[in-house]
């Protein structure tokens, strides 16, 4: 019994592979229909699902106190396929539909590569508990989603070459930088402290996509990071 409940976190860090195998398979319909959406809405559905089971497994290992160094490179190796891969490929897909230079879309390979570099780095520091160094590659699939959301409504400028690679730049710099970001896992949930900055973005999460759609979630990364510089993260 011990050691079954011993690998009920892990088994939640496989759904969160699983979503983003899903994630990826969804991404190469682009724009096309597939079971009443399309393809790559469903693909931000799975990266969605990733992201809930990516929480679950870290919640369930507290409260099981089931913590181990297998989990740990596990969660690593599947974070990577569901928010570097599967928004990469997103992207990717996305592009041609949009109306983008053909050659435009090879950029995005960068982000998959950056992303294992950002989880190989987290996994060595021990330092980041309560802050993370760059930007955590959950957040840059979120950031990518929004920006799938307002390339397919009318903001046809995100895919002029000048704009495009600067946004990757810009994005693939953040998850190595050295910025040290709000880290938004809670340890209590107490209103006060760092803790009333979460729950500030958790609401502007809700405004945003209330007031813009799926394309508010890039916006919400935006806020993210100026928060972070402007707070003191510690």
């Amino acid at each position: 019994m011990g050691k079954i409940i011993r690998n009920i976190p892990n088994c939640i860090t496989l759904l969160n592979l699983v979503a983003g195998t899903m994630a990826i398979i969804c991404a190469f319909k682009g724009v096309e229909p597939l079971w009443g959406l399309r393809g790559w809405e469903w693909g931000a559905i799975f990266i969605g699902i990733g992201a809930v089971a990516d929480f679950l497994d870290g919640f369930f290992a507290r409260v099981l106190k089931a913590y181990s160094e297998l989990g740990k490179e596990l969660d690593s190796l599947c974070d990577l396929v569901s928010f570097g891969v599967a928004p990469s490929l997103l992207v990717f897909n996305l592009l041609d539909a949009a109306g983008a230079e053909p050659w435009l879309k090879w950029f995005m390979l960068i982000v998959p590569a950056i992303g294992a570099v950002r989880l190989a780095r987290f996994n060595i520091d021990i330092r980041q508990s309560s802050f993370f160094t760059g930007l955590p590659v959950p957040a840059n699939a979120i950031f990518w989603i929004g920006f799938c959301a307002l390339c397919t409504s009318g903001a046809a400028f995100l895919t002029f070459p000048v704009v495009f690679l600067a946004v990757l730049a810009v994005e693939s710099w953040l998850m190595i930088s050295p910025l040290k970001l709000l880290s938004l896992k809670f340890h209590d949930y107490k209103f006060s402290g760092v803790n009333l900055w979460r729950y500030f973005l958790i609401l502007a999460a809700v405004v945003l996509v209330f007031c813009m759609g799926v394309g508010g979630l890039l916006w919400l990364i935006v806020a993210y990071v100026c928060l972070s510089v402007c707070v003191k993260v510690s």
